[in-house]
């Protein structure tokens, strides 16, 4: 399926939301430290309810420890500056979805590596900031999925 990653996450029920997210839809979820709470925190626990369980959810200890253990083939990061709309992408299976702490989105360093294959946006009228992470992160699996044809679904 996909990897969804969160690059040092900030508020706990949207990496418990992601974990709901993973689990129902067959994905890996990586969070890359320095997370903003602890993967013990009642609200992160409340939002993954019991799915938490079901979902393959890893911890990395940066950006660099995240790409040696995965080895990534194709980065896409999600930004509000991206090059393209999400929908322009054609996903494959393996595909990485890279995704921003709440308060302030990916760094430029993070958007600019070599390894980021393309930024991508989500669709927003003026006047607003940002997307919730976890309904950003729902949004662009189920176009992947989509676009696969759901394999492994019932």
């Amino acid at each position: 399926m996909f990897d969804i990653v969160f690059y040092t996450p900030e508020i706990p029920p949207n990496s418990g939301n992601a974990m709901r997210l993973a689990a129902v839809t067959g994905c890996r979820l990586h969070l890359i430290e320095p997370l903003g709470f602890d993967m013990e925190d009642a609200k992160l626990r409340r939002a993954g309810m019991d799915y938490r369980d079901k979902a393959t959810v890893t911890v990395h200890g940066g950006v660099e420890t995240w790409l040696r253990a995965t080895q990534p083939e194709r980065v896409f990061a999600f930004t509000v500056d991206g090059d393209a709309m999400y929908t322009d992408e054609q996903y494959r299976e393996g595909d990485v979805f890279l995704f921003g702490p709440e308060s302030v989105g990916l760094p430029e360093a993070v958007k600019e590596a070599s390894w980021v294959t393309r930024r991508l946006r989500l669709p927003m009228v003026s006047g607003v900031r940002s997307i919730n992470l976890s309904n950003s992160a729902a949004i662009v699996v189920y176009e992947a999925w989509r676009q696969l044809g759901f394999p492994g679904s019932v």
